[in-house]
């Protein structure tokens, strides 16, 4: 570490913590700090999902892998890909919901006890994510600087940064900073590659030095396997719908489409940097056959690649992208988390009646308290991956009674919790009988999970159908509220909400067994006009991706 390097990454976070601060300007209310009062364009959303999305544990990880198994290992990223097209589907849910906290959803869905778990499971989403950020960052900053500079050090100083502007600001600074960051990230991802190119010679150079099979765009060598694929994109599409952030990912902008663009494309520029931390990965296995070394831990990949291949000022840079790939997560988390607590504890527990100053002050404190925790988290954590995949998998088990609950009408209190309680239990009880150890955190395995969501996906729909329904006149209320505009700029004769419906926006996963019916089927392409679109657009773009990855494995 030169003196330039340490100038680059404290002169940045000094940057980005005055800018956060400068954008704090705005919160005026409770929902200007936890929503931003639904006021940010398209590119912003796409910015805050890119960033919010992106965790410096997430190109350790597949670095790692890669290193390790091939490049075929995209697909633990990957696993969303599949999936990406859907969330153009679901993100309208959560604007609509006119609601600030996914736990709000599942209170109006299945009532107060419901909404109460989902809460502390939410909370516990947030600690464990932040915890394996830091873990992630403290990896790859280690090895860097060849031990010059302390990680841990590091990472008080980005936590100090992000917790000052995220304090004050609340989502707007996040989301804005997220923006800024999202160019750092993109960085990060690329950087390394034509530098390792360079030393390992090219990638006629690589394949000479690496086994064929590293090169595969997909084969059962990496330990993913058709079956673990359909696991994974399974755990992915049910697992994203009960992420307790995706309230600031998808309702946050000033229209709907604005919510599905950021939510859709974000994440489709995540699936191309990925491509870049996979690359990183086989030029760092071939560097270190090059120079006769051996690296104890696969996810010291990335941080050796970064140490070898960096000069003066650009180590700077890097570190400071990585750090910019959890401070934009770990902002908007702690925002959330904020958010959670103070809508679903504090105002619903212990003071209902408090005022919305006193609700901002609670969100602030709260937020800051509770992000602390996620430090004692990330000192437990032996595996960035297996981290990632645990709070992905425990959010699937949540999925099951939030997108049953969307698309099953009949779907009632009951039937959720049996889901929730049966399907962690199993996971666990699996995972023992393979593994004979007992563990919080257990490596990510495709029997365990397809157990799990098998029985869970049952019972939901058995206990539902043989226990009592929810009352007709809150699910007629829940319902009807779903299929409305929420960003109409007026309101229709009937004193509501226009009905999407009658400008192409009607929700295709709505009520989902009711396509049986004809009428579902009626005047079908105008009326869901919208899902349809983007739906079919994010699906050539997954496809051109695919090709681009595949063209890359093609070259030398």
């Amino acid at each position: 570490m030169s003196s330039l390097d340490f100038l680059v990454l404290f002169g940045y976070l000094l940057l980005i913590t005055l800018f956060g601060l400068w954008m704090s300007r705005r919160i005026k209310s409770s929902d200007s700090y936890f929503r931003g009062e639904r006021k940010f364009g398209w590119w912003i959303m796409m910015g805050q999902a890119f960033g919010t999305g992106t965790h410096a544990d997430m190109p350790v990880a597949q670095a790692g892998a890669t290193y390790a198994h091939g490049f075929a290992t995209i697909w633990y990223q990957w696993k969303n890909m599949l999936i990406t097209p859907f969330y153009w589907l679901i993100a309208p849910f959560y604007r609509r919901s006119e609601r600030t906290t996914v736990g709000e959803i599942i209170e109006d869905r299945y009532g107060r006890k419901l909404g109460l778990i989902y809460s502390v499971f939410a909370m516990a989403f947030f600690v464990f994510n932040m915890g394996a950020m830091l873990q992630g960052a403290a990896k790859v900053i280690s090895i860097a600087s060849g031990d010059l500079i302390s990680p841990n050090g590091v990472v008080l100083a980005m936590t100090v940064a992000f917790m000052v502007y995220s304090f004050a600001g609340g989502l707007v600074a996040a989301a804005y900073t997220d923006f800024i960051q999202a160019f750092l990230i993109i960085m990060l991802s690329m950087m390394l590659i034509p530098l390792g190119l360079k030393e390992v010679g090219g990638f006629s150079g690589m394949k000479l030095a690496l086994p064929a099979h590293f090169f595969d765009l997909f084969n059962s060598a990496s330990g993913v396997t058709g079956f673990t694929l359909a696991m994974l994109t399974l755990n992915g599409i049910i697992g994203i719908t009960a992420q307790p952030h995706m309230i600031s990912m998808c309702a946050t902008g000033n229209t709907e489409r604005s919510g599905r663009i950021g939510q859709t494309f974000g994440s489709m520029v995540k699936r191309i940097v990925t491509i870049g931390w996979a690359l990183t990965g086989l030029v760092v296995a071939a560097l270190v056959l090059k120079n006769n070394v051996t690296l104890k831990d696969p996810e010291m990949a990335f941080g050796y690649g970064s140490r070898m291949l960096l000069g003066p000022g650009l180590t700077g840079l890097m570190l400071s992208a990585i750090v910019a790939a959890n401070m934009s997560a770990c902002s908007n988390f702690m925002v959330n988390i904020g958010a959670l607590f103070t809508q679903n504890f504090y105002k619903r527990y212990l003071n209902p009646t408090a005022e919305d100053q006193k609700l901002l002050k609670i969100g602030r404190l709260s937020g800051l308290a509770l992000s602390l925790l996620a430090v004692v988290f990330a000192l437990s954590i032996k595996n960035v991956l297996n981290a990632f995949l645990f709070t992905e998998t425990f959010a699937a088990f949540m999925g099951i009674m939030f997108l049953g609950g969307i698309i099953w009408k009949r779907a009632n209190r009951y039937g959720a919790f049996a889901s929730v309680v049966v399907s962690i239990a199993t996971y666990y009880v699996v995972n023992y009988q393979q593994t004979g150890e007992i563990a919080l955190v257990y490596k990510w395995m495709p029997a365990p999970f397809a157990w799990s969501m098998s029985i869970g996906f049952a019972l939901f729909f058995l206990v539902s159908w043989l226990t009592k329904p929810e009352k007709q006149e809150k699910m007629d209320l829940f319902f009807d509220n779903m299929r409305r505009k929420s960003d109409a700029k007026a309101l229709g004769a009937d004193g509501k909400k226009p009905l999407g419906e009658l400008t192409g926006d009607d929700l295709l996963l709505l009520d989902l067994p009711g396509w049986l019916k004809k009428s579902r089927w009626r005047n079908f392409f105008t009326r869901y006009r919208e899902d349809l679109t983007g739906f079919a657009l994010s699906w050539i773009i997954v496809g051109l991706l695919i090709l681009l990855a595949w063209g890359i494995l093609q070259i030398g």
